[in-house]
């Protein structure tokens, strides 16, 4: 679990992050949302360490990040898994290759059990093994994803970031690649975070959601409490296409 208490961050005297306080379940999608400027990628940021937070605490499974030292809080990273916008794998190693940089660069493993390891972590996001030679060029959008997942579940993480995993996706290979964050969260019990705007995603896989308006939390709940929320400003967020309206009038 990681919990956010009363977190403050500011840039040159502009507060981003206002006092936010929210907890992030293990087993579970927890979403972050927010129009542009909301705070929502500080937030992300902050909670993996790039930001050091101005006030308040980010307590992982009550190990407190904001008093750590340096070298504490990369043997903290070694616990985390990243899953960045556009995947951003190594365009010059091979799709096994990337996969098995994180085990070479933190893990204690030998060679065979680094191989078995990534090839396990490949099979477990449903990458073909005769693509595990081809280079990320050489695969598709939505495969390069799954290769991305991979490596970030090889050093078999206890939390997972992810940035917009669905970027760049189209609209069926989005709702896969959702589905399979969601399976590996559940299966091995990770606290996941997806900073997304995709409301497709926010509908299929919030278990747990935290809705950002101008650095300040305006709303949590799941995705089947999105309906009912007293929020405006979550509901013309959310429900601003006229076909989520339509789905809305079905709900309630």
């Amino acid at each position: 679990m990681i919990e956010v208490q009363n977190i403050v961050k500011q840039f040159e005297g502009h507060t981003v992050l206002d006092d936010v306080s929210v907890s992030f379940g293990d087993g579970k999608v927890n979403m972050i949302i927010g129009q542009s400027g909301s705070g929502k990628t500080v937030l992300m940021k902050s909670l993996i360490g790039l930001h050091k937070v101005d006030a308040g605490h980010i307590l992982y499974d009550n190990r407190d990040l904001t008093t750590m030292k340096e070298s504490d809080i990369r043997n903290l990273r070694r616990e985390m898994g990243m899953l960045f916008q556009g995947a951003a794998l190594f365009d010059s190693e091979t799709v096994l290759d990337n996969v098995l940089f994180p085990l070479e660069m933190f893990s204690t493993m030998s060679k065979s059990e680094r191989q078995d390891r990534a090839v396990f972590c490949l099979n477990r996001v449903n990458m073909p093994e005769r693509s595990f030679h081809l280079m990320p060029s050489e695969i598709s959008g939505g495969m390069q994803k799954r290769v991305a997942i991979a490596r970030a579940i090889a050093m078999n993480p206890k939390y997972l970031f992810c940035d917009e995993p669905n970027s760049g996706l189209d609209p069926h290979t989005s709702l896969v690649i959702d589905h399979l964050i969601q399976e590996i969260t559940q299966e091995y019990n990770i606290c996941t975070i997806v900073n997304s705007h995709d409301m497709n995603s926010i509908m299929e896989i919030g278990d747990n959601i935290l809705f950002l308006k101008n650095g300040k939390k305006e709303w949590q709940g799941s995705r089947t409490d999105i309906f009912t929320a007293e929020s405006q400003n979550l509901q013309d967020f959310v429900f601003a296409s006229e076909l989520y309206k339509k789905i809305k009038k079905v709900h309630i």
